[in-house]
């Protein structure tokens, strides 16, 4: 199975971020997590740094166009072959970035993808 990274991962169980951690793991499928403030998830650990990230097929973004500049530069280290930028993180700057880079785009909801099996 191919590895999904949660990128802007919350421990906040109301959140976005924390229900596609949730969602992910439900359906079997390799999660990792990003985010500001390190704890655990469902058995996932919440990392705040960027060196553990390998094998990575799909980053689901969680963190708003304002803040993805800071990011980019990590997040084509780390070179996954998708990027879903979830409603309220869609940014055409870095959709052309990454498109660049031979990485696809797809502007979803991970947590409507995983309910019709479509991710």
């Amino acid at each position: 199975m191919q590895k999904t990274l949660v990128f802007g991962a919350s421990l906040k169980p109301y959140r976005y971020s924390n229900l596609a951690v949730n969602r992910l793991v439900d359906h079997n499928i390799k999660t990792e997590a990003f985010g500001l403030k390190e704890g655990k998830i469902r058995g996932v650990q919440i990392k705040s740094n960027f060196d553990d990230f390998q094998n990575i097929h799909t980053i689901t973004l969680y963190i708003g166009p304002a803040r993805q500049p800071d990011y980019y530069g990590e997040i084509l280290k780390i070179n996954p072959k998708r990027v879903i930028f979830n409603p309220g993180t869609e940014n055409t700057e870095f959709y052309k970035i990454l498109e660049d880079k031979g990485i696809a785009v797809a502007v979803a909801c991970t947590l409507v993808l995983l309910s019709t099996n479509q991710y």
